[in-house]
């Protein structure tokens, strides 16, 4: 199996990468995401009156932010250069498997060539003894 193939060979950070990446495009991130970025600035608005730790332009919310997609878009590449050298060598299995297919279906066809022309020289060879018993059978029919 080539994914298994590929899997063993995949080091900690690679699959790592990979983990992170498929949990950042997923709706559970987004939500709890917005879940996340909702609650601080509600946060930090009502506490506007108090003393927020974040106050409205959310400078420190901005940097995280920042931070997050400094780091995540990396990772993502990462993935996405693994997720393509796998494809390279699933496609490369698939052709190997079509080209095994296809030298497999010349086989047969020459098989079936060949057996379609031995039927076929053992067809003339029972119409050429047919042809001589229809004539054996006139001449005894003429001597009558």
């Amino acid at each position: 199996n080539i994914n298994e193939e590929f899997a063993d060979d995949q080091s900690l950070g690679a699959r790592l990468a990979d983990k992170i990446a498929s949990f950042g495009g997923s709706w559970t991130f987004l939500i709890s995401f917005a879940v996340f970025i909702g609650t601080w600035i509600v946060v930090n608005s009502i506490l506007i009156a108090t003393r927020p730790f974040d106050p409205f332009p959310f400078i420190l919310l901005n940097l995280m932010l920042s931070c997050l997609a400094a780091i995540q878009a990396p990772v993502i590449m990462m993935s996405q250069n693994r997720q393509e050298a796998k494809d390279r060598v699933r496609a490369e299995h698939d052709y190997r498997v079509n080209l095994k297919a296809e030298l497999e279906i010349r086989h047969l066809h020459a098989k079936l060539d060949m057996l379609l022309t031995h039927q076929w020289q053992r067809l003339l060879e029972i119409q050429e003894i047919q042809m001589e018993l229809m004539q054996e059978s006139r001449k005894n029919n003429h001597r009558r």
